[in-house]
C-alpha cells in the first residue's frame, strides 16, 4: 500500500509548525538568489575582470553577493535552530553558498527532507 506524503509533515511524519514552514520558505528563496547571484559572479564577473580588463560589473555583483551570503547565512542559521539539526550540518549547509551550484543542491535536499518528499 502507498500514500502520497503530506506536504504539511516532515520526513519523520510530524506537522512542521508555521515557525518552521516561514524559516523553510526563507531559507529556500535566499538560496536561489544566492545561488543566481554566484553564478553570475563566478562566469560573468569575473571573466570580464580578468580577461576582458572591466572590472565594472565585478564592483556591483561582488559586493552584492557578499551582502546576500550574509543575508543567506542567518536564513540558514534560522532553519537550524528551529529544526535542532546538527552542526556539521549546519556548516555544510552555509559553505552551501560558496560553490556554484551546490546552493541549488542543498536546498532542494532539505525542502524534500521537511516536506517528506
Amino acid at each position: 500500500m502507498t500514500s502520497s506524503a503530506d506536504p504539511a509533515t516532515s520526513a519523520g511524519s510530524r506537522p512542521l509548525t508555521p515557525a518552521v514552514r516561514g524559516a523553510l520558505l526563507r531559507y529556500r528563496v535566499i538560496a536561489y538568489i544566492v545561488g543566481v547571484m554566484l553564478l553570475l559572479l563566478v562566469f560573468l564577473a569575473m571573466p570580464l575582470k580578468y580577461f576582458a580588463d572591466s572590472p565594472g560589473a565585478m564592483d556591483i555583483i561582488g559586493p552584492l553577493h557578499g551582502f546576500l551570503y550574509m543575508v543567506y547565512l542567518l536564513g540558514t542559521f534560522d532553519l537550524f535552530r528551529r529544526v535542532r539539526w546538527s552542526f556539521p550540518r549546519l556548516v555544510l549547509m552555509a559553505l552551501a553558498g560558496t560553490i556554484p551550484f551546490l546552493s541549488f543542491y542543498a536546498e532542494r535536499k532539505t525542502s524534500h527532507e521537511l516536506l517528506g518528499r
